[in-house]
């Protein structure tokens, strides 16, 4: 006998009985983009290697450890997309979206990288990003943050979750500010570890963000990138925060916050939940103003943010705040009692989804006895099971056996079908 072949390691199945909450979650985002006019991209999941390196940067650990990287047939290097904004950027300038316009963005779809497998966090995983074009002002930073808190007040994660803030500053600024970290790390090399020392040299920005407990009290003491700001910056954050404290979006100022991506400027954000353990942080973003020179076009301001669906959908079930009607979006299984009423049974279900397109009928199949048909209704998980037999045909009705709870057995006018129908399900 053949081996059995599996799954990739990290890249998993979503199964029937999981599929109903990602529907759920993705109805919810498409809605909300849709409310506030941001317009759908979608790009391949597989890019030339370059295009990750020089937006990324090489000495990232996305680049250097985790990216999924091979020679197609012809020799070029191709890789399996670690992120959305690099594509995102690459479409918007080869399709001329860029040019004297603005955009607003959305886009969905998986990711690829290559590391250790743990709950929520995966090889293959999915993701939800937003990336706006043009708009320089702090404005449409507080957008894409109110955006996204309105995504959490409409899955009911508001109260879940903690909104985090830094800005990085100008690349000038930065650039001052990284030579006085480097001199504070040298002064304290002997408590660095060995990935913080590797880091001292190509990124050391992204030392604090370490969560070595060996290093914390170093770590606490470090000079803060909000005490080197240029004045430009430190406006941009304060009228950022002035618009966050009008809408009544609470947050706080995180002085460690600095991403782990080479092409962010300026305002960094995260959304942190306590409810996941150590996986803390389920939306993340940030302005990233040179990213698309830095790819060959003109200098453009951008700014987005990145959520992991798998992580959210983790966060949702460990809360557990899935509206039932997600988890069991079936509404009704229509059968007849016997050979000779199936043939009824399924004109009355194409009947059902001409009047109720939003009801979900399932129509019984495989003949068998009464006593089997009744069980594969209750294991299909409708709240209701509408049978037709021969006195129902003659008398123009339909019998209604409610499925999830004790209510007796109820024999309805097909005529008046639809509406007992809707009232019903709305109890």
């Amino acid at each position: 006998m053949s081996k059995k072949i599996q799954a990739i390691r990290g890249m998993n199945d979503l199964l029937p009985d999981a599929s109903p909450v990602w529907q759920y979650f993705e109805s919810q985002v498409q809605a909300l983009m849709r409310r506030y006019g941001y317009n759908e991209i979608r790009t391949p999941i597989v890019e030339q290697t370059a295009l990750f390196a020089r937006s990324i940067g090489e000495v990232t650990d996305i680049v250097e450890k985790e990216m999924y990287t091979f020679e197609d047939r012809n020799g070029d290097s191709l890789t399996l997309r670690p992120e959305g904004t690099a594509s995102a950027v690459r479409a918007a300038m080869e399709h001329g979206l860029l040019y004297n316009q603005t955009q607003r963005l959305w886009y969905t779809g998986p990711m690829f990288r290559h590391e250790r497998p743990q709950k929520g966090r995966y090889r293959q995983f999915h993701q939800v990003g937003v990336e706006t074009y043009g708009l320089e002002g702090p404005d449409i930073d507080a957008e894409v943050i109110l955006l996204s808190a309105r995504l959490w007040k409409q899955l009911g994660l508001f109260d879940h979750v903690t909104l985090e803030l830094n800005s990085l500053g100008s690349n000038e600024a930065r650039a001052a500010y990284r030579d006085t970290l480097v001199a504070y790390f040298e002064q304290h090399r002997e408590v660095l570890d060995e990935d913080s020392l590797r880091r001292l040299t190509s990124n050391p920005l992204r030392i604090l963000d370490s969560k070595n407990p060996a290093m914390a009290e170093m770590l606490s003491q470090a000079p803060q990138l909000m005490d080197h700001l240029d004045q430009e910056s430190r406006e941009h954050f304060e009228t950022l925060t002035a618009r966050l404290d009008a809408a009544g979006i609470d947050y706080v100022i995180n002085p460690r916050l600095v991403r782990g991506l080479d092409y962010y400027c300026r305002t960094v954000f995260e959304w942190t939940t306590d409810a996941l353990g150590s996986q803390g942080t389920v939306c993340a973003g940030g302005r990233y103003d040179g990213l698309v020179e830095q790819l060959g076009g003109k200098p453009t301001p951008a700014v987005g943010f990145a959520m992991g669906i798998e992580r959210l959908i983790l966060l949702l079930e460990t809360l557990d705040i899935v509206p039932q009607e997600a988890r069991a979006p079936l509404d009704a299984y229509v059968l007849g009692m016997d050979a000779s009423t199936d043939g009824d049974a399924m004109a009355l279900a194409e009947r059902l989804r001409d009047e109720l397109p939003a009801l979900g009928v399932q129509l019984h199949c495989g003949g068998g006895s009464f006593k089997s048909r009744i069980k594969k209704a209750d294991r299909s998980g409708a709240r209701l099971a509408l049978l037709i037999g021969e006195n129902e045909r003659e008398n123009g009705q339909v019998a209604i056996k409610f499925l999830r709870d004790d209510r007796e057995q109820r024999v309805v006018e097909q005529a008046s079908l639809a509406t007992t129908l809707t009232s019903l399900l709305s109890e």
